[in-house]
């Protein structure tokens, strides 16, 4: 898939990840629209890169605010690129050191944002690229989601969100092979440890505790490692369906 020339949608694009991938697909060519909940970042964000950004205040939960980020995306040309960064984290056991079970409107609202925001974005930004023309190899777009390496390595105090990241990864080989008929390829990314504003929330003691499980290279990873995989997945048109991880080979101990 060609990124210049292209449109391209990123939820959660106003910082951390998403906005990291918006500056590379814009630097690529690409016109974008960041959808994302934050409307003075994802504006400020907009104007610094130019009149072929615009944001899109955006829930992804709410399909009528993702479809209306998505007419605004199709207004500056084909949607050929979904990004899906758009989430959040919570840390709770199952059961506390007290015996009291894990809140379950917390437990819904971690998956409603995750991964039901993600199948959101996925279904909608499908239904657009397949109104457009395929290019030469028959392609028409690309979606990329984001997982986590908790998907298959969730610690201790993480089963909201390692079950919502692990359905991220389980629904990418459906969706992939549900959307060849129209050339829409689907592929997820597992982040390990990156410099994000939600690991930013973590004390520093917290952080050093993580980094000590990297095995090579021995530092967190960047918004712009993340970025750059985007762009190698947009245009190596022969990854489909996988969750890849991106993580310096990571494996997450229980805590």
């Amino acid at each position: 898939m060609k990124l210049d020339g292209a449109v391209a949608i990123v939820s959660g694009g106003a910082s951390g990840l998403g906005a990291a991938t918006v500056r590379r697909l814009v630097a690529g060519g690409a016109r974008a629209v960041i959808a994302d909940r934050d409307e003075a970042r994802g504006s400020e964000l907009a104007r610094e890169l130019g009149p072929g950004v615009v944001f899109a205040k955006t829930d992804v939960s709410k399909a009528d605010e993702v479809q209306a980020a998505l007419d605004a995306a199709s207004a500056l040309g084909p949607v050929r690129v979904s990004v899906s960064c758009a989430g959040v984290g919570w840390a709770k056991r199952t059961l506390d050191k007290e015996g009291a079970p894990h809140d379950l409107e917390m437990f819904r609202t971690v998956i409603e944002i995750n991964l039901v925001g993600t199948f959101n974005m996925l279904r909608l930004a499908a239904a657009t690229m397949a109104r457009g023309d395929a290019d030469e190899s028959g392609e028409r777009g690309v979606i990329v989601n984001t997982a986590s390496v908790a998907a298959f390595d969730g610690q201790i105090g993480q089963i909201a969100y390692a079950s919502s990241k692990a359905g991220v990864a389980g629904m990418t080989l459906p969706a992939a092979r549900d959307l060849a008929p129209v050339g829409i390829r689907v592929l997820t990314i597992a982040p390990g440890i990156f410099e994000t504003p939600m690991l930013g929330l973590l004390p520093d003691e917290a952080r050093q505790g993580l980094l000590k499980n990297v095995v090579f290279p021995k530092r967190l990873g960047t918004p712009a490692d993340y970025a750059s995989l985007v762009a190698h997945i947009v245009d190596n048109s022969y990854l489909n369906g996988e969750t890849i991880r991106i993580d310096a080979a990571l494996r997450m101990p229980p805590k």
